[in-house]
């Protein structure tokens, strides 16, 4: 009765209003008699004024800007993930993307298509849109510095940081002078075109260099710390370089620039001693709090805002304010970490791929038509690869690192990536680099990029050593279990699960945590703080289980590869990794477990495994688990938790003389934890394998009522909910599966193993 009144009052009150609304516009033409009313008449039928506001709205410019940033994104993510894959870092991917849409391709060979979609007319929007990209990165980069590390790490970090900005600047100087007569653009004095040559030179990029050095696993090496803090100061110093040079291009000499210097160190001295300790008092008082409130956000950004306005205006780039902005912001982890969570994925994944194409819309690989063009280009290559590498491997050098680690911080030094365009940019804007000039100067940034992942491995090769180091502790173990974990609870259980394996014999084994990170998700200025925040619930439970253990912590590109690597040079005996109940949807226990009802064939299953098969619909493996398998060619075990907490009972079911090996951990249980072992006979398989019995027999007599052997008939009602763990080898799984037998469905914690 109630919902019919609802439908009346409904029907009532919207039929009426809409009534009232169709009399007073009837009512309301009268009103046009004598006022100039253009009738909106057209001899199209219906389908063609249809079309043509179609094709109107199409062109109106929020629609093309949109297009375009979807097109970006699309494109630049594409792009970036077939980097990753081959090792590279995904900003050169993006750059490339900027480069593929921009007129050396797609201009190219798809003409109209590109003239449709970046018209002349909207690269303006496009162009302030990336500047506001770029403001936020540049305060994130701010934000990721670490000076504390500059105070500690000082006096050879800027031996080898101001060596790795003088050397460079002084050959692209250098350069200039023969290079100048014909390709500095008309009007442009000599002294603008030498200082952005040599800037444009001397420039590293710090954020592509801190995750190469983070995916490397270098980071909590000697080598690690000097090459970031190397980094952050000549971040630092060239930026402030950068500034000064704006200030001497836009005033015309250097004298006049005086004027615009002295403003923008009295714009410094404001931030350092005014706005930073503003802020830091407001960051103290909102330090431990997960959130901010809005009022205190916008604080901080208004600061940011401010900050780019004064040195736009000033005439040192907006970008400058931002970097500054950042840098001074509140030492606490909390306040950084937020914002930065905040801002850069607005800033990275949306904003600053267009950032990439407004450059690759500039750089026309075209223009480069002519043998001695390209030969140009190398000598800006060669003299950008030995200013930058060779610069900074003889600072290294000289302080007293060995030659391999001053290869190394060479190789990191010459990174330029994304930094190096955002100067190459700014000359453009400000017309000191000429297309020719500005399209080689890209070219030689993605080269230079590009080859410091090569140069490091060759470096490495060459010297014979790996750049993760594994604990020496782990060496001298004679049973190496190492356990990799993605969360804490799946970490805690795989811990308890070693324990049980090792626990009567600590003095003689080692239990090893691994915790990957994907490079792009782990920030420098907070690395140690997330490797402890990581790791201390897995330290606890070891502590509550006395187990001694070694932590690996690393940020990477690829974490299945890594797990296989550091499983095989640290020559570990057991490999364990964890996996949820999501293991068993998509198969015939997700049918019989009440997860899912789809039944998938047990031949994928085994396939997912082994790493065979092709693509699959509803897979009960994720990708990553499936590389790890068919990528790890140490023993591994897979543990399926459903909520382990003790390994009392373990139920092992026997299909062949391929489980042999499982008499092996099943005394490793039962010596070191008390483990009661039930060996579940499928088809007599144990009775008519004499390697089987004989080892069940040998156990049975070195352990009594600790191992017994029963089969499918025997299972009474209960038995699996009194097992805390059932462990099977990975051909005996798919056979499990494939029979599909009834007591599934009560399955308790499964550890899969992969001999």
């Amino acid at each position: 009765m109630r919902k019919f009144k609802n439908g009346i009052f409904y029907i009532g009150v919207t039929g009426g209003f809409i009534a009232l609304m169709f009399w007073i516009v009837t009512k309301g033409k009268s009103l046009e008699i004598g006022r100039d009313v253009i009738a909106k008449t057209s001899n199209d039928t219906f389908f063609g004024q249809f079309i043509n506001s179609l094709v109107h709205n199409l062109k109106h410019p929020l629609a093309i800007l949109l297009l375009q940033i979807i097109t970006i994104i699309i494109v630049a993510r594409f792009f970036g993930w077939i980097f990753r894959k081959i090792g590279q870092p995904s900003v050169i991917g993006e750059i490339i993307a900027g480069i593929f849409l921009g007129p050396s391709v797609v201009g190219m060979y798809m003409p109209e298509y590109s003239a449709m979609l970046f018209p002349t007319e909207s690269l303006g929007n496009l162009q302030f849109l990336s500047q506001i990209g770029l403001i936020l990165f540049m305060f994130v980069i701010g934000m990721e510095l670490d000076l504390k590390v500059l105070k500690n790490k000082a006096n050879e970090a800027v031996v080898i940081s101001h060596a790795s900005i003088v050397f460079p600047f002084a050959l692209g100087i250098g350069l200039s002078y023969f290079i100048y007569h014909k390709f500095a653009p008309q009007g442009v004095e000599f002294l603008s075109f030498s200082l952005f040559m040599g800037i444009a030179m001397s420039i590293t990029a710090f954020p592509v260099l801190a995750r190469i050095v983070q995916e490397r696993g270098i980071h909590k090496t000697k080598l690690g710390t000097i090459v970031i803090t190397c980094a952050a100061a000549d971040d630092i110093t060239a930026w402030c370089l950068l500034a000064a040079v704006i200030a001497i291009v836009k005033a015309g000499t250097f004298m006049s620039s005086l004027y615009i210097i002295l403003l923008a160190t009295v714009y410094v001295l404001m931030m350092l001693f005014v706005v930073k300790p503003f802020l830091k008092k407001i960051g103290d008082l909102y330090a431990k709090r997960d959130n901010l409130s809005k009022p205190v956000v916008a604080i901080f950004l208004l600061t940011l805002i401010i900050s780019s306005y004064l040195t736009e205006i000033i005439g040192i780039h907006a970008l400058f304010g931002a970097f500054m902005t950042g840098a001074i912001m509140p030492d606490i982890i909390n306040i950084r970490k937020i914002f930065i969570e905040k801002v850069e994925d607005v800033a990275l994944i949306l904003l600053l791929p267009l950032f990439f194409v407004f450059t690759g819309l500039r750089t026309q690989i075209g223009l480069i038509n002519d043998p001695y063009l390209w030969k140009i280009t190398g000598w800006i290559i060669l003299v950008a690869v030995v200013g930058k590498f060779v610069g900074s491997a003889l600072a290294a050098r000289f302080v007293g690192q060995n030659w391999r680690d001053s290869l190394t911080i060479g190789a990191l030094m010459n990174t330029r990536g994304l930094m190096e365009l955002v100067v190459l940019n700014i000359g453009y804007d400000l017309g000191v680099l000429s297309a020719e000039v500005f399209t080689m100067m890209v070219i030689m940034a993605l080269f230079t990029t590009f080859m410091t992942g090569p140069a490091i491995d060759i470096i490495n090769y060459f010297f014979k050593r790996r750049e993760v180091i594994i604990p020496k502790e782990i060496s001298n173990s004679n049973f190496k279990i190492l356990i990799s974990f993605g969360n804490n609870e799946k970490g805690k259980s795989l811990l308890r699960l070693a324990n049980s394996f090792v626990k009567k014999q600590k003095e003689n084994c080692n239990v090893t945590a691994l915790h990957l990170s994907l490079s792009d998700e782990v920030h420098s200025y907070n690395l140690e703080e997330y490797e402890k925040e990581t790791f201390e619930p897995i330290l606890e439970e070891s502590e509550v289980l006395n187990q001694k253990l070694t932590t690996i912590f690393k940020s990477t590109i690829d974490i299945e590869t890594d797990i296989a690597d550091i499983a095989v040079r640290g020559e570990y005996d057991l490999v364990l990794v964890g996996l949820g109940k999501s293991i068993f949807e998509g198969s015939f226990l997700g049918k019989v477990l009440g997860f899912t009802t789809r039944l998938i064939n047990p031949d994928r299953l085994l396939d997912k495994f082994t790493g065979k098969e092709g693509l699959f619909v509803n897979s009960p493996f994720d990708d990553r688990t499936r590389l790890v398998i068919s990528k790890t060619k140490k023993p591994l075990g897979i543990l399926i938790d459903k909520d382990l907490v003790k390994v009392e009972n373990v139920f092992v079911p026997i299909f062949g003389s391929e489980d042999a090996f499982l008499m092996e951990y099943s005394q490793k249980l039962i010596y070191n934890n008390d483990t009661k072992i039930t060996i579940l006979d499928i088809n007599n398989q144990v009775k008519n394998n004499f390697v089987i019995e004989n080892s069940i027999s040998s156990l049975q007599n070195s352990f009594t009522n600790k191992i017994s052997i029963i089969d499918e008939s025997q299972m009474k009602a209960g038995f699996l909910l009194q097992q805390d763990m059932m462990m099977i080898s990975l051909e005996s799984w798919k056979n499990l599966v494939d029979s599909e037998s009834v007591w599934l469905s009560n399955i308790p914690s499964v550890l899969i193993i992969k001999p």
